[in-house]
């Protein structure tokens, strides 16, 4: 796959995520915070509670799939990120943050979508 059809691979399980989490009740705060340390694919509120998510789409299972590959240096590059964001946003310090990872894979009759609550901690 070239980097013109990733990119937009990723935009499109962006959007599957991004309607499957509102379908659930999170409220979107902003998409594709970045920083020089890393970025935050959704950035949305469940009742009182910041998520941060990363997106993770694959066109197939193999390899472990799109949550096998949230390595720990993916995680990093999200903390730092995740603490850019509350640094440089006062208003959303208020708010326990957890980090979450939507997965999404091919499945029969439409995406499989996996999420994954508290997917690492700080």
């Amino acid at each position: 796959m070239d980097d013109r059809n990733r990119k937009e691979a990723g935009a499109s399980g962006e959007a599957i995520a991004l309607r499957f989490l509102q379908a659930q009740g999170l409220n979107l705060i902003g998409r594709n915070y970045r920083c020089r340390g890393g970025e935050i694919d959704l950035v949305m509120l469940q009742q009182k509670t910041l998520v941060l998510i990363e997106v993770r789409y694959r066109a197939s299972n193999e390899f472990g799939g799109g949550a096998a590959s949230v390595t720990w240096q993916k995680q990093r590059r999200l903390i730092v990120a995740g603490k850019h964001l509350l640094m440089m946003r006062a208003d959303l310090r208020r708010y326990p943050a957890r980090f979450d990872v939507v997965a999404i894979s091919p499945g029969m009759g439409g995406p499989q979508i996996d999420w994954i609550r508290n997917a690492f901690t700080l």
